[in-house]
């Protein structure tokens, strides 16, 4: 929920930040109040299972509220775009799992398919694609916390893409399943300087959950026809993420053996038309759309698992707008 803010209005554009002290939080876990936090039933995470909750999970310590965190600045205070003008685009991480230690588990085919494609279509935007296969959890770790180490100066931003299974809030490494906040808590602002104000873009392929999406069929009806820019400022630690799950929280992801998942089918589509063309939050309303209206599952065999739908579903807190523009026409710009 957003905060309260006496005497000014939502819907001003560009105005000054001043420290107010009738601002208030809306007792979500407020800074110095951690026994307010309200707690999911049967859950042990205050602010749920969800995106933004397993984000939040974690950094509740009111000690961290008074840490002083100071990254560069790499794009003016109140610009409409991200900076992607710098030396390079940025590192992609594809973490593609095909078998499992895990004995419920069965192998995934048809992921090789989308890793492929997906490298293909990231590196025709300018991405340093490097592949993972089948690791297990400490090596996934390992990686994640490696590349956080790493100096991003030079790059737009970063791109982490994890093809396996999935359940509600949990993903499979070869040995085990893990939290999804695992990963990105090492990309955070305050953890990832050099990626501070800067696009971090996770693609999802996995269920998350057994719940099945039986479809709506639609039918046509009969009678249709201020301020200083180059000033200094302060952002969000959890700002600038997108997140792009392959389904909506609780249900099953589709996956064809020969052709892919339906996400990642649409998505590498998408990238491919219009990867250079449409900002990425317009590209992902395009996917959602391709998954929505072209794939349906085709199981006669098994009539419960026929005719079944599915939609992707994006989180996102991303502050600007972003345009994966063509590297050799774009000039070098301020880093």
């Amino acid at each position: 929920m957003d905060a309260s803010n006496n005497g000014e209005s939502g819907d001003q554009v560009g105005i000054r930040v001043d420290s107010n002290p009738d601002d208030h939080t809306d007792a979500l876990g407020s800074a110095g109040s951690a026994g307010n936090s309200v707690l999911v039933p049967g859950s042990s995470h205050p602010y749920g299972t969800g995106a933004i909750g397993q984000l939040a999970n974690g950094y509740s310590s009111p000690s961290s509220s008074y840490r002083k965190n100071v990254a560069k600045m790499v794009t003016d205070r109140h610009a409409a775009e991200y900076n992607m003008r710098h030396k390079n685009r940025g590192k992609a991480l594809i973490f593609n799992h095909e078998h499992f230690e895990v004995p419920t588990l069965k192998s995934r085919a048809g992921t090789n398919v989308d890793c492929e494609n997906l490298t293909r279509v990231l590196k025709q935007l300018d991405f340093e694609v490097t592949v993972y296969k089948d690791c297990r959890y400490k090596d996934i770790l390992r990686t994640i916390e490696y590349a956080a180490s790493q100096n991003h100066a030079d790059s737009d931003c970063i791109l982490v893409a994890i093809l396996s299974h999935g359940e509600m809030g949990y993903i499979y490494a070869k040995d085990t399943q893990y939290k999804l906040e695992n990963i990105w808590s090492f990309f955070t602002a305050n953890h990832c300087p050099s990626l501070a104000g800067k696009p971090k873009l996770f693609f999802i392929q996995a269920c998350q959950g057994d719940r099945l999406d039986g479809g709506v069929t639609m039918q046509r009806s009969q009678t249709e026809t201020d301020g200083d820019s180059s000033m200094s400022y302060k952002i969000p630690v959890h700002a600038d993420f997108l997140i792009a799950y392959s389904t909506v929280p609780g249900f099953y992801s589709w996956r064809n053996t020969t052709r892919g998942s339906w996400f990642m089918q649409s998505l590498c589509a998408e990238l491919a038309a219009n990867g250079k063309r449409l900002d990425i939050l317009t590209l992902l309303t395009f996917v959602c759309q391709r998954v929505a209206v072209d794939f349906e599952s085709c199981t006669p065999d098994t009539p419960e698992m026929h005719q079944q739908k599915q939609i992707p579903c994006i989180t996102t807190m991303l502050t600007r707008i972003l345009h994966f523009r063509d590297k050799q026409s774009v000039p070098a710009g301020r880093v």
